[in-house]
């Protein structure tokens, strides 16, 4: 989603915006709450990926794997909540001081004004990547419109939780998905929907001054876990319970999002990137 450059001369007016807090090291801790079975995905490890408790309000709200070498979130882990999918638009753009060199902060901060310091910006995104990377959205792994309670979809607003969505698959076909992801679960998951989305990359690089900052998604992919769902549910509906994925080309054209098993978004990603050969998104596939 695209946001007015407005809003970033509008952060320190905000007073009344409730402080975002995120704790960063080797494990979610207080964010396994999230996963299903409280069990992060499997997944390859690597010193420059960081696992992130996204806090908001000194309470958790998801998980984000995030790579601090290619400044984007690899997934996003998070507890769907039942939605009319409306969006918040009011909320300022975050940073993460605890992935800087300075971490003598553990609140996550809206973005400050004026020139930005090397000590957070050489670890993850800002602003001024974004800015000037006119066919590129600011894309939530976590999606605002797939939560209800304000301050959940106030922490979703973090730069640590965005990556560069073309534009056309964003509004598009991407968009779509979300929409339909959103009325299933509304509809037919009885208890709590555990949501993983993430990313693909190819090597391709937003570049500011000369420099590559951001990698952009080759696909977005996404999967769902609810073992409580409605067993009267339509067939073609019921099908897709407990677990099912999807993924989609990042792109203008050819970007139909394609629905699949999970155990095949597995085979794909593995095929796609540098995962772990055992890969699991959700532990013991999702049985109950």
């Amino acid at each position: 989603m695209e946001f007015s450059c407005m809003f970033v001369s509008l952060l320190l007016g905000l007073h009344a915006l409730a402080v975002v807090r995120a704790s960063v090291g080797g494990t979610f801790d207080d964010c396994e709450q999230f996963m299903y079975k409280g069990t992060a995905p499997l997944w390859l490890e690597d010193h420059s990926l960081k696992r992130i408790c996204q806090r908001f309000a000194d309470r958790p709200r998801y998980a984000t794997l995030y790579d601090t070498a290619n400044h984007i979130p690899v997934y996003s882990a998070y507890s769907f909540k039942r939605s009319d999918g409306a969006k918040r638009v009011d909320v300022p753009w975050m940073f993460e001081p605890q992935l800087a060199q300075d971490k003598s902060r553990s609140e996550m901060q809206p973005f400050p004004q004026g020139d930005y310091h090397q000590n957070f910006e050489d670890t993850q995104a800002i602003l001024s990547d974004y800015i000037y990377a006119f066919s590129f959205e600011r894309g939530q792994l976590n999606p605002d419109p797939h939560q209800a309670d304000p301050n959940d979809k106030a922490a979703t607003y973090t730069l640590t939780n965005i990556v560069p969505q073309v534009r056309e698959f964003n509004i598009g076909p991407w968009a779509q998905h979300k929409n339909m992801i959103r009325m299933r679960l509304n509809n037919y998951c009885r208890g709590t929907a555990y949501v993983v989305t993430g990313v693909t990359t190819s090597g391709n690089m937003i570049r500011r001054n000369e420099v590559a900052r951001v990698a952009i998604p080759k696909y977005m992919w996404s999967a769902y876990c609810c073992t409580n769902y409605d067993r009267n549910a339509p067939n073609s509906e019921k099908s897709k319970f407990p677990a099912h994925a999807a993924y989609g080309l990042n792109a203008r054209t050819d970007n139909e999002v394609v629905e699949l098993t999970v155990k095949g978004l597995e085979n794909f990603l593995k095929e796609s990137m540098s995962v772990d050969k055992n890969i699991q998104i959700f532990y013991h596939n999702c049985i109950a």
